[in-house]
């Protein structure tokens, strides 16, 4: 388990008092105990040469009682002095103060020359320490014999023990007091450095409204009796007016906490309010976590910003027809649009981070990056029409690329956008068709001019020969043949006449169900001997409507007769009409039972000189006839093959086509179709 602060604190302090305790102890019992062992030493040698001293006269004269009077009185001294003896000049003992008898041992345990004052030695008797000193007795110069005194070490041992239990009582108290103090000291500082740390804790919890700076006494506003409610300071009792941006006092220097805290220093306020570092450092955090809290805000407002804008771009970007891709300078994709993606047939995750040659076939990838590079080299913008072949198909794109410059100038990678013109190349196609079959009709047109009277001309001599010979006669035979025949190319020159010459239409209000039964009243007869049968489903109170009943009857008759001629053997022709009163307009429609139009086919029906009947049956010009009468009604055509709908939901029909034209009531103009019919709201 970890140590908190307040306990490495009181751990701390109580093992550097507990060290400096042992030093001090130690020290000053090695001061004390040298101090009693020289105090004992110097009382020694004072005891000894006074005794040696006043010895000189009694062993001289060989005074017996008065050697034995002097060391008695000596050993009497004091209860540490063990023993006192002496020697004559021969080293015998003449007196001594030993009750059970002199110890020869202790004769020659120490010794003093002539030429020193003294000699000690500690002497260990196997019981008790003793510091044995021996004093040479001097008489002019000449030796009479020795003093020996013993001191005994326990006493100053036991004065030793009890100083260094004195010193370490001393020294614990002192070590306890410190540690009351230190506990003293140490509560307030871990008390508030708890706070800063729970308060860092609440901070890195996304908490920033945490208050760690303590209360004061007085604030800023009382202090200099300020009223001023707007200041940034006001009633901010956890903050200080230091570190605030914008404050209104007059002694204030302008800006954030470097450029005015050095004015703020002989602000009274300042002055009366500072704490020491701990309090300063919990106004800082205090200070810190609000503008923490104010640049998040702002952090937080931009991204929500941002993210809008980006969000917006890149609904715009998805919204656009146009694909647009970015890439870095690796031909790595860094960003795609919803368009690049389906044209890719991948998601925006899929893309992103990947090259070219993850997402096209090698050869076109290569391609690719090859026109990247010289575009990175070059620095130029390339433009470009290519036709690609991807998950959707053959296309045809117009596609632009150019280099992306970051701020500094940095080439950033390429921008690539381009546009599906592959309708657009359709049309042209179709342009440049119809442009050719302008020429062909202008030629045509000519031909048919040409042609028409030499036509004539052999029609009505065939017919006269015909009146000429007898019908049973093979001449007769072969001029009907070439009468048919005849007749047969006028039918030709003429349809090419009237698809090649634009007449004026004249337009006038007409009843499209009256119209229909003129055209069918003049077939019905002829269907009929071919076993095909017309079926109207002609709508009542049709609203009336505005064209040319001639051409319309025009139109009618060719799909007419392309259903005929789509029947083999027996079958049906459906005619019906309805009012669409949404769309306000009139719908025809022309079901037939015939083999119906191949799918490959069906998208050309309405082409010049296209015909999907066999070589001699038709030209190729009814449906294009057609085709233009329904534009030049503002209206359009659709065609289904084989009907997905038949007109009556009880009929079922899995062969045919189906027909159906589209003509406004109000004029309005329509867009022409060519389209596969999915619902003509035919009932």
């Amino acid at each position: 388990m970890k140590l908190g602060f307040r306990s490495k604190i009181y751990l701390g302090l109580f093992s550097l008092l507990l060290l400096l305790g042992i030093v001090i102890l130690f020290v000053v019992s090695m001061i004390m105990k040298e101090a009693l062992l020289e105090e004992n030493k110097n009382r020694g040698i004072s005891i000894g040469s006074t005794l040696a001293a006043r010895m000189a006269e009694p062993v001289l004269a060989m005074d017996f009682f008065r050697m034995k009077t002097l060391v008695d009185e000596t050993v009497r001294l004091s209860d540490d002095i063990f023993y006192t003896f002496v020697l004559n000049d021969k080293g015998k003992p003449l007196v001594h103060t030993f009750k059970g008898g002199f110890p020869i041992e202790l004769k020659e345990a120490n010794s003093v020359s002539d030429i020193h004052k003294y000699s000690i030695r500690l002497l260990d008797t196997g019981k008790q320490l003793i510091y044995d000193y021996a004093f040479p007795v001097i008489i002019d110069k000449d030796r009479f014999g020795t003093i020996r005194l013993g001191l005994l070490r326990t006493k100053i041992q036991e004065a030793i023990n009890r100083l260094w239990w004195s010193t370490f009582l001393s020294t614990g108290i002192v070590i306890i007091i410190a540690i009351f103090v230190g506990t003293a000291v140490a509560v307030p500082v871990t008390r508030r450095v708890k706070i800063l740390h729970k308060s860092s804790e609440q901070a890195l919890m996304g908490n920033l409204d945490t208050q760690t700076a303590p209360l004061l006494k007085k604030n800023c506003w009382e202090i200099m009796n300020c009223n001023k409610k707007e200041c940034p300071a006001y009633g901010k009792i956890h903050q200080r007016c230091w570190y605030l941006v914008g404050t209104l006092c007059p002694n204030c220097v302008e800006g954030e906490y470097a450029q005015k805290i050095l004015s703020c220093i002989n602000c009274q306020v300042y002055q009366k309010c500072a704490g020491d570092e701990i309090q300063s450092l919990a106004e800082s955090f205090s200070s810190m976590t609000l503008s923490l809290k104010t640049h998040l805000s702002e952090l937080q407002n931009s991204e929500k910003i941002l993210k809008e804008q980006r969000q917006l771009l890149k609904t715009v970007l998805d919204a656009t027809p146009d694909f647009v891709s970015l890439q870095d300078i690796k031909s790595v994709y860094l960003a795609a649009n919803k368009s690049f993606c389906d044209l890719v047939g991948r998601g925006e995750q899929e893309i992103i981070g990947r090259t070219d040659y993850d997402l096209f076939p090698k050869g076109q990838a290569e391609r690719y990056l090859k026109e990247d590079l010289e575009i990175l080299k070059s620095g130029k913008p390339m433009v470009k029409e290519s036709n690609i072949s991807g998950f959707n198909g053959s296309k045809w794109l117009h596609m632009v690329k150019i280099p992306v410059y970051e701020a500094d100038g940095k080439m950033r990678g390429l921008l690539c956008s381009g546009r599906d013109i592959t309708e657009l190349k359709r049309i042209q196609e179709q342009l440049a068709q119809a442009q050719k079959m302008e020429s062909i009709g202008q030629l045509v047109a000519g031909i048919a001019h040409e042609i028409n009277t030499p036509m004539g001309i052999v029609l009505g001599y065939a017919q006269l020969l015909l009146e000429e010979v007898k019908p049973e006669s093979q001449a007769y035979n072969d001029l009907k043949i070439i009468e048919k025949q005849t007749r047969i190319c006028k039918k030709i020159v003429a349809d090419l006449l009237r698809f090649s010459r634009r007449t004026e239409s004249t337009m006038s209000p007409l009843n499209i169900n009256d119209t229909i039964e003129d055209v069918l009243s003049v077939v019905e007869h002829t269907f009929k001997l071919d076993r095909v049968s017309l079926v109207r489903r002609l709508e009542p109170d049709l609203p009336a409507i505005v064209g040319d009943k001639e051409k319309l009857k025009q139109a009618f008759i060719n799909l007419v007769n392309n259903a005929f001629d789509a029947i083999i053997g027996e079958g049906k022709i459906t005619i019906s009409t309805h009012y669409d009163v949404q769309l306000d307009e009139v719908i025809i429609s022309v079901l037939d039972t015939g083999h119906g139009i191949p799918p490959r086919k069906i998208d050309r029906i309405f082409d010049p000189f296209y015909t999907t009947k066999p070589v001699g049956k038709g030209t190729g010009l009814g449906l294009a006839v057609t085709f233009g009468i329904i534009q030049e009604h503002n209206g359009k055509i659709e065609v289904e093959s084989p009907p997905l709908f038949t007109i009556n939901e009880k009929e079922e029909n899995s062969q045919g086509t189906l027909f159906a034209i589209h003509l406004p009531i109000s004029g309005k103009k329509n867009k022409m179709e060519i389209d596969h019919v999915k619902h003509i709201g035919i009932r």
